[in-house]
């Protein structure tokens, strides 16, 4: 019996940070050195070598995981979120899907208390 062996594509991920960037309340060289701290490769950070690279374009963070290198979307939002909350922004932003490889951050839409101000 042949045993077909699947070619295994590396994973790449992407966070658009434009929104917050753009409002400099987000600093995207900061978030890139904190996933560069934080990422675990094989149970141990400062591990990355060549199983994972992280590129910043922009306003945007890529994490790329080499083929055979366990990575996922979650732990990205799960490190993004530890990042917003030690910064205190985790009232202000929330971690968004945009597609199966990608992440924004976005606002929370926050209603005015008053409703209309218009109205007295």
């Amino acid at each position: 019996s042949k045993v077909t062996k699947q070619k295994k594509v590396a994973n790449t991920f992407t966070l658009n940070c434009s929104g917050p960037s753009d409002d400099k309340i987000f600093n995207v060289a900061t978030f890139e050195k904190f996933l560069h701290d934080r990422i675990k490769v094989a149970g141990r950070t400062n591990n990355l070598g060549s199983a994972v690279t992280i590129k910043r374009d922009g306003s945007s963070v890529s994490v790329t995981a080499a083929p055979g290198t366990p990575f996922s979307k979650r732990y990205l939002k799960y490190l993004t979120k530890k990042y917003l909350k030690k910064e205190n922004l985790r009232d202000w932003l929330r971690v968004l899907a945009t597609g199966k490889s990608s992440y924004e951050l976005k606002y929370f839409n926050i209603e005015p208390e008053g409703g209309a101000e218009d109205e007295e």
